[in-house]
């Protein structure tokens, strides 16, 4: 089995300055905890500072990427750019991008592809609304999301299940709604990559905290967890951390 990931989405968070504190405080009192990778998906800015003061161990990332290998994309920052900063993962098709920004499924699978290209490790973010929930069409709308941002993707992938209506929001999918979606997600994987789908870590996402990641990662298919904002405090995260022990 593949290590758990605990993926911290910092989101639009955080100074170098903040960042600085932040990892040497991380630095002082972290202990790893065996089977248990920590990695924090950061803005690009704070990269620089997270490579030079993390813990050693703990792995960092960036929370989007361009679809375009470089040139004339004023803003955009590219898979080859996170690479050389020290990144390991990039987040890809979070829902935010989404529905902010208009990502299509195939954008996201063009970054997993560009991600992939550089030696990166995508986090493909899947996930529905609430009108789809209450509709009960969950299911096949999160394997019609998958299989479009997975198209043309290798299987050095991280999945990342989150339900829109549960980030940020203080609600929380039960563990077994967590398990019912990634046991979906996993035969998915199962039919595009065969064998190497057991490899595959599917995350959950959406109001993870220190009192219930261990409930959630504890179902057979719930790989760790991508957590928003109980990312931004160490206490939080050292005891988020410590209750995958």
């Amino acid at each position: 089995m593949p290590k758990t990931l605990l993926a911290l989405n910092w989101k639009m968070n955080k100074t170098p300055t903040e960042a600085r504190s932040w990892a040497e405080e991380l630095k002082e009192k972290y202990a790893p905890v065996e089977g248990v990778e920590l990695a924090v998906m950061a803005p690009a800015l704070d990269l620089s500072t997270l490579s030079a003061n993390l813990p050693a161990g703990v792995a960092f990332g960036g929370q989007d990427v361009s679809e375009h290998d470089s040139g004339a994309y004023t803003g955009e920052i590219s898979a080859a750019m996170l690479k050389d900063a020290g990144a390991t993962y990039v987040v890809v098709g979070h829902s935010e991008r989404r529905d902010y920004h208009g990502e299509t499924d195939a954008q996201v699978a063009a970054k997993a592809q560009q991600a992939q290209k550089n030696g990166l490790v995508p986090i493909v973010c899947v996930g529905e609304g609430l009108d789809v929930r209450e509709k009960g069409e969950h299911v096949p709308f999160t394997l019609k999301q998958l299989a479009g941002s997975l198209k043309g993707v290798g299987a050095d992938v991280v999945v990342a299940y989150e339900p829109v209506w549960a980030i940020g929001t203080g609600k929380t999918a039960t563990a077994d709604d967590a398990e019912e979606i990634a046991a979906a997600i996993r035969e998915a994987l199962e039919k595009q990559y065969g064998e190497k789908a057991a490899e595959i870590r599917v995350l959950y996402g959406g109001s993870v905290k220190p009192d219930n990641i261990a409930e959630i990662c504890g179902k057979p298919n719930v790989n760790g967890a991508l957590v928003g904002g109980a990312s931004l405090k160490v206490p939080d995260v050292l005891g988020m951390n410590d209750a995958l022990k």
